[in-house]
């Protein structure tokens, strides 16, 4: 094989496996997902994605596979052991890849799980590795970095901030990540109230963006899976009087519309995020983002033009930052996302990372 960028590519891409593509349970790696693969054909591969029965997302091909599905890493300690339930949909699906590895040129794996990065080095296929989370699992840890000395510059990530949370964060190739601008239109007034999009679970810190949006006096409007029933549950009795409404889980087209009604986005993470795909759909509405400096958003966010970071996990600093939301250009932040992150400059970065595996795979 003579790799080159005027030749079609076929990329199998392997969906995560904590839930069925179009539930949300996924979270941000859905939208990734989902955005990569439309880039790249637009660039004229062609790209087949397998994931969990019931998967939907939009016009793309979907080979659904059935089995149980995978527990969220971020439920997990660092030491736990790796897990596969019985009939695990992430076995059957790797199993299928295996079957159907030489109908492609490159696989592109968007779990985070220990099987996949075991089974690289069986694959007569080079396989990318778009790693969605920072550091949790030691097993994790140890299993990326044997693969990655052996197969170098097959890691992405999103972030730098991400990276650095892994032993050999040099060897990662940052992508950052991108939206379909038309999806998402610039809304240059805002009503009142704020706004917080995330899956409802513990590491998403939704409490202190409640408690935040009490202290200002403002409605906060919530977006997200349901993940975790009972954290909401204990939220919902911490903050009986809050002026909160949840608005389940919607697609883009009805999110970016609500969504860019308000004064300004809420990022609350109690750990490393990767990136943070609600700050750019914010950002693309001409919605200000107050986040806190940790993580990926702290690399989007430009303080003071573009929305405010906040020191972390204080409640205060968010108040602070909600008073200061007038100060903020809404036009500016619709530009920073026109600018940085595009359909197209989203899909430049990843076409050029498989390329460069491609080759390093075929000239070594």
């Amino acid at each position: 094989m003579n790799p080159s960028p005027s030749k079609p590519l076929r990329i199998l891409s392997l969906s995560t496996t904590v839930g069925a593509l179009g539930t949300g349970l996924g979270g941000g790696v859905e939208l990734t997902l989902h955005n990569i693969s439309q880039a790249l054909r637009q660039r004229g591969h062609a790209v087949t994605i397998v994931a969990p029965c019931g998967s939907h997302l939009g016009d793309l091909p979907i080979v659904q596979i059935p089995g149980q599905l995978q527990t969220l890493a971020q439920t997990q300690g660092r030491t736990d052991p790796v897990l596969l339930p019985p009939d695990a949909v992430l076995a059957n699906m790797w199993a299928y890849a295996r079957a159907v590895q030489d109908e492609y040129d490159l696989l592109l794996n968007y779990a985070y799980d220990w099987l996949p990065l075991y089974l690289t080095p069986f694959f007569g296929r080079p396989i990318a590795h778009l790693i969605s989370m920072g550091s949790l699992s030691d097993a994790m840890d140890q299993i990326m970095q044997q693969v990655g000395t052996q197969f170098p510059g097959t890691f992405g990530v999103h972030s730098r901030a991400q990276a650095e949370t892994f032993a050999t964060a040099d060897d990662y190739r940052v992508l950052g990540n991108g939206l379909d601008l038309a999806l998402y239109e610039f809304c240059p007034e805002a009503t009142e109230g704020l706004g917080w999009v995330g899956r409802i679970a513990p590491e998403k810190g939704l409490e202190d963006a409640i408690a935040a949006a009490s202290h200002a006096n403002l409605p906060l409007q919530i977006w997200g899976a349901m993940a975790n029933p009972g954290y909401w549950q204990q939220i919902q009795r911490t903050y009986p009087d809050a002026r909160v409404e949840y608005r389940g889980f919607l697609p883009t087209a009805q999110l970016q519309h609500e969504l860019g009604r308000c004064q300004g986005l809420l990022m609350t993470p109690k750990w490393i995020e990767a990136f943070g795909n609600v700050a750019i759909e914010a950002l693309a509405c001409g919605v200000p983002v107050i986040a806190y400096r940790r993580g990926g958003p702290a690399e989007i966010v430009m303080d003071g033009k573009t929305g405010w970071l906040v020191q972390p996990d204080r409640i205060e600093g968010l108040v602070e930052a909600i008073a200061r939301l007038d100060q903020i250009d809404r036009a500016a932040c619709r530009q920073q996302v026109e600018a940085d992150y595009s359909m197209a400059a989203m899909g430049d970065r990843v076409e050029r990372w498989l390329m460069d595996i491609l080759v390093n795979r075929y000239s070594g």
